[in-house]
Order: C-alpha cells, then sequence, then structure tokens
C-alpha cells in the first residue's frame, strides 16, 4: 500500500507539504495525471503543455534524486486511480487544493466520491494564500501574511523511502495531450530552474525599475518578473517568492538612499502583485460561477454580439489598429504580454467590438503560457464592465499606441505592414492619404486590414450602454453586495466612495482618455 502524491499544479520538490507529509507515513508514490478532459478543454493549449511537460521533466530529475519514481499517466484521473489502487494498492492521496475550472473542480469532485467509497483518505494542503471555505474575507490579508511567514518546507532525504515496481510512463508530446501541436515561437520555458533564474535576476538586477516600467511592451518584457507561469504550474512556490522578496526588501533598507535607487518602490509594487495574484483566485474560489456568469447580474443585459469575424480579427491580429495588432501579434508568438496589454486587448474586444467577455476569454485562456483561471476570468469581467464594483476602463487603443510605444519601434517589430509608414501615421495609418499609401506601399485595405471600428464611436456607445446598466434600478443594491462579499478589505471603504461619487457624477469615470 501506497501514500500517493498526486500533484497537480505543484510541480516541485521544494516547499511541498503533501510530499513532506506523504513521505512521513510510509511508501511514498509520487503520481501526476495528464487528464484528458482538462487537456482538450477550450481552455487548454498545446504551449501550456510545453510549460508543464519541460516541468515535469525536471521534477522527475528531483524526485529520481530522493529515490522516488514519478508516475505519469494520461487519461481519465478516476480510471487511473481505480487501476492504480489494484496494481499496487492506494492507502491515502495527498495532494494539494486546486482552484481551478469547473473541469477540474468535476473530476476533483469524482475522485473524492471514489476515495471515500474506498476509504481513503485525501489529505489537501492550501496553495498559497488561497483560503478554502471562506465566509468572510475579513482577516484575509492577515492570514495571507501568516502563510508567507511561514518555514519553507525542504525536499524529503534521499534513500529513505520505498521505490514501487511499476513503469513510471512517459511525459506526453503536445499533440498526443492536447491534439494539436505547439507552434508558439517564443514561448518561455518550464522547470524550477528557470523559475529560480528568474526569481534572483528580476530581485537582484531587472526589476529597479519595476514599477516605472511594467506598463510598456518595450520594457515590460525584461523588467517584469516573467514568473506568472512558474506560480500557476508551481514550479516555484508563493511562499518561496514572497520570502525571497521580504529578504531583498530588507537588504536596500540596509543601504543609503543613493545606493538603493529606485528599489524600494519596484519591490513595493511587486509585492502588492503578489497580494493581488492571491486575492483574485480567492474570488473564483469562493464563487466558482465567475467562470462562466458575469459577477454583476444587470450585465446580462448587455446583448453583446456574437460577431465570429470581429473575433476571429481581433484573435489574429487584424484590427487594423497597429498597436492592437502588434500586442496579439506578440502574445500569439511569446504565450506572455504585460498586465496593461492584457488589459487593453480585453478592454478594446468587450468595449470597441462589443464581444463577450466570455468568448474573448477563451482565446485569451489559450494564448497565454500563464493562464490561471482565477486570475483570468476575473480580469476578463472586470475589463470588461461586469464586476459592478469597478469603474469601467475603456482603453483608447490610440492614446495607448503614442503612450507605449512612441517611436514606433513595437509596432514595426510586429506589424512589418507598418515598416514603410512614416512615423506620424504608423499609430494612426487610416489618415494617410491614398497617394501616400501608394508612395510608402501600405495600402489601406490591400497591404494592411481597415480598421473594423471606429475607435472614438464604439467607445461613446459603450459607455452609454454601461451607464445605463449601471443606472438601472436595484443595481447599486447588488454591487454593494458583491464589493461586500469579495471587495478587498484594504481598499474597501475607498472603493464604496468611488462608487457612490461616480454615481452622483453621472459616471465621470467613464469618460476618462484611457
Amino acid at each position: 500500500m501506497h501514500n500517493v502524491v498526486w500533484f497537480r499544479r505543484d510541480l516541485r520538490t521544494e516547499d511541498h507539504q503533501p510530499l513532506s507529509l506523504a513521505a512521513k507515513g510510509g511508501h511514498c508514490l509520487p503520481l501526476f495525471i495528464a487528464d484528458d478532459a482538462i487537456w482538450r478543454a477550450p481552455d487548454a493549449s498545446p504551449n501550456q503543455w510545453g510549460f508543464v511537460a519541460e516541468s515535469l521533466a525536471e521534477l522527475r530529475h528531483a524526485l529520481a534524486g530522493v529515490g522516488l519514481p514519478l508516475i505519469i499517466r494520461y487519461g481519465n484521473s478516476l480510471e487511473i486511480f481505480k487501476q492504480l489502487h489494484r496494481t499496487v494498492g492506494v492507502s491515502a492521496v495527498y495532494s494539494h487544493r486546486e482552484t481551478g475550472n469547473q473541469i477540474s473542480r468535476s473530476r476533483d469532485n469524482n475522485i473524492r466520491m471514489w476515495l471515500e467509497s474506498q476509504g481513503i483518505p485525501w489529505n489537501q494542503s492550501v496553495v498559497g494564500g488561497v483560503i478554502p471555505d471562506m465566509r468572510s474575507r475579513d482577516g484575509w490579508s492577515t492570514r495571507w501574511e501568516q502563510t508567507m511567514r511561514r518555514p519553507i518546507l525542504k525536499s524529503p532525504p534521499p534513500n529513505t523511502l520505498a521505490n514501487p515496481r511499476i513503469e513510471t510512463g512517459e511525459i506526453p508530446a503536445a499533440k498526443q495531450i492536447t491534439g494539436q501541436d505547439s507552434l508558439m515561437q517564443f514561448r518561455q520555458p518550464g522547470g524550477r530552474q528557470a523559475g529560480l533564474g528568474l526569481l534572483e535576476s528580476f530581485l537582484e538586477r531587472r526589476g529597479m525599475r519595476y514599477h516605472r516600467e511594467m506598463s510598456s511592451p518595450l520594457s515590460a518584457e525584461q523588467s517584469c518578473s516573467r514568473l506568472s507561469a512558474h506560480l500557476t504550474y508551481g514550479t516555484l512556490s508563493m511562499r518561496e517568492v514572497a520570502q525571497r522578496l521580504r529578504q531583498q526588501q530588507r537588504y536596500f533598507r540596509g543601504l543609503s538612499k543613493i545606493d538603493r535607487g529606485t528599489w524600494l518602490s519596484a519591490l513595493r509594487a511587486f509585492d502588492a502583485r503578489l497580494h493581488w495574484h492571491c486575492h483574485f483566485i480567492q474570488k473564483l474560489e469562493d464563487d466558482p460561477q465567475f467562470e462562466f456568469d458575469s459577477v454583476h447580474s444587470g450585465a446580462d443585459a448587455l446583448e453583446r454580439t456574437r460577431d465570429v469575424n470581429l473575433l476571429t480579427q481581433w484573435t489574429n491580429g487584424e484590427t487594423g489598429f497597429p498597436f492592437i495588432d502588434a500586442c496579439m501579434r506578440f502574445l500569439r508568438a511569446h504565450g506572455w504580454i504585460n498586465f496593461r496589454m492584457r488589459a487593453m486587448l480585453a478592454s478594446f474586444a468587450a468595449y470597441h467590438l462589443w464581444l463577450d467577455w466570455r468568448s474573448s476569454g477563451l482565446v485569451l485562456a489559450c494564448l497565454f503560457t500563464d493562464y490561471e483561471p482565477g486570475i483570468h476570468w476575473n480580469q476578463m469581467q472586470m475589463q470588461s464592465g461586469t464586476t459592478g464594483i469597478n469603474a469601467p476602463r475603456i482603453y483608447n487603443p490610440v492614446k495607448q499606441s503614442y503612450d507605449q510605444d512612441p517611436t514606433g519601434d513595437f509596432i514595426k517589430k510586429w506589424v512589418p505592414e507598418m515598416n514603410p509608414v512614416p512615423l506620424e501615421h504608423v499609430h494612426e495609418p487610416w489618415k494617410m492619404d491614398d497617394a501616400l499609401q501608394h508612395q510608402c506601399g501600405c495600402v489601406i485595405g490591400k497591404n494592411y486590414p481597415r480598421r473594423i471600428v471606429d475607435h472614438v464611436k464604439a467607445a461613446r456607445r459603450a459607455r452609454e450602454a454601461i451607464a445605463k446598466m449601471r443606472n438601472g434600478d436595484g443595481f447599486q443594491q447588488e454591487a454593494n453586495q458583491i464589493l461586500e462579499r469579495h471587495g478587498s478589505r484594504k481598499r474597501r471603504s475607498r472603493q464604496k466612495s468611488a462608487n457612490q461619487k461616480q454615481n452622483k457624477k453621472n459616471h465621470s469615470q467613464m469618460k476618462l482618455d484611457l
């Protein structure tokens, strides 16, 4: 009989409570299942599996160092557990509790019922700062800090655990798992060593101007931590990152103001993002329907378009807005783009194209190597104006273009059709007259798409529709209930005050030229 350590999105041996607990209790058997229902789902992609596969290879090597095999199986999780029980016997299951999508929750429910029927205990450890079965968000931040301060667990000592005679299994290829080959040219590599390298380079070199350079795609690729995928798939634990951050903050506080430069401000901004990470996952833990249902029910009356052509042009980076297209093409090549540009892409789809957040959300979920359901679906709703508690942010794609790529370098790299276009027209090529279009060899509608929408008129229509929704009967009452259940306690009073002020000023926030 064996204690099965079920690895899911926690692909490491360090700071792994299930592995530590299982190792103390008897024969230990590490298991990873590539569940076909999860990896053939519409929010899964081969680039995500590529990152996981590389992380599994490293995990297998790390486990071998302590005398353990990593059993890898592909198929239906419940059937695999049944077969494993028949083959080697399962005395207990140890895993982290996962906050995932509906498919992973259904999988877990099926496993739970079967384990209970067999009298097999399932010991689940919490992940990061996400707290299961919370009735109130009061005190959440304090509990998060307490979790982050706990000692980091070390790997089990080598040569102390049994090695059963069982076929370990190969790591499947992307096409076998997802039905597609991965064609993403610049996807970041998986594995714990890559994650540790990014953590150190960010905290010691790359992150000094994080707070100032994370908004522009020109600088964010280097100045952002790039740890998101490693946190999603658990090659690093949130506690490891938080404690290393605290160590670096103490170091820079000990330096003179001149010597520490902008580091403390940068690290404070990064610290806030770590809290933010778990805060949004907690929302999906508390209300899993946010993957499917608008947070505020009033948003369901907005009657979004289901125009497949608009969705396809946006997905392919062929909207006729060079900066939007450059960001989408960059994302399609890297599997990552900085947060502000993610928000802009989602906002453009929701407000200017009036697409439903669910359809555009699935496109982005597949493109993001670091797809984390709790963050992703709550952000899609936040950037689409459906939460009821966040002021709608309608990003002006032209203003963002001038602000974030003033020299046009990012545009010209990712939208080569713009290379012959003079800089004064790179951000708004539709303003070139016919003679200039032919002269520079970029004819709009031939060499580069026409704008699929007039962004000024589209934004105006979106503002009016959102304002009508927010002025409707009962809107604020439901918004207050949402804020009470899911709002950040640190900023709740400020948010409530902002909402009240917004109502009095006829939603002036929606008129900001973002």
